[in-house]
């Protein structure tokens, strides 16, 4: 006796789902195997320095950039010695420290002043960020 099926199943979507595992697994090696930007914002040319600081959990970065007038930018916005300390009000009120990232072309007398802001401003922690030697 032949048993004939009333009911017709199609198999066709379930294949489906070896092509997601193996785009997912696409995806997923493709994101480890990229490069991350660990900082991201204004691109400085730091200078080297030998010694490192442990880093800091929580900071924010003022870059100073080098040129014939220099750009000072803190959360990725071009400010002015002048704005930058009300905007370091709103950082301190964050209990954030600041690592300022100064070209190596930076005049010295800039990175000074905005240091001195910075600490006029309150904020206890303040450090120059360098890189080391390769």
């Amino acid at each position: 006796m032949k048993l004939v099926r009333t009911k017709e199943y199609q198999f066709g979507w379930m294949l489906i789902f070896p092509l997601l595992d193996v785009v997912f697994l696409m995806i997923f090696f493709l994101l480890l195997s990229s490069n991350f930007v660990l900082q991201p914002g204004i691109s400085v040319n730091v200078p080297f320095s030998k010694f490192m600081l442990a880093p800091q959990v929580k900071y924010q970065i003022i870059s100073i950039t080098s040129g014939a007038v220099p750009a000072i930018y803190f959360r990725d916005q071009k400010t002015s010695l002048d704005g930058l300390g009300a905007l370091l009000d709103e950082a301190k009120r964050e209990n954030r420290s600041i690592i300022i990232k100064a070209d190596k072309q930076t005049p010295y007398e800039l990175v000074v002043s905005v240091t001195n802001i910075a600490l006029e401003h309150g904020i206890t922690s303040v450090s120059l960020a360098g890189s080391l030697p390769k």
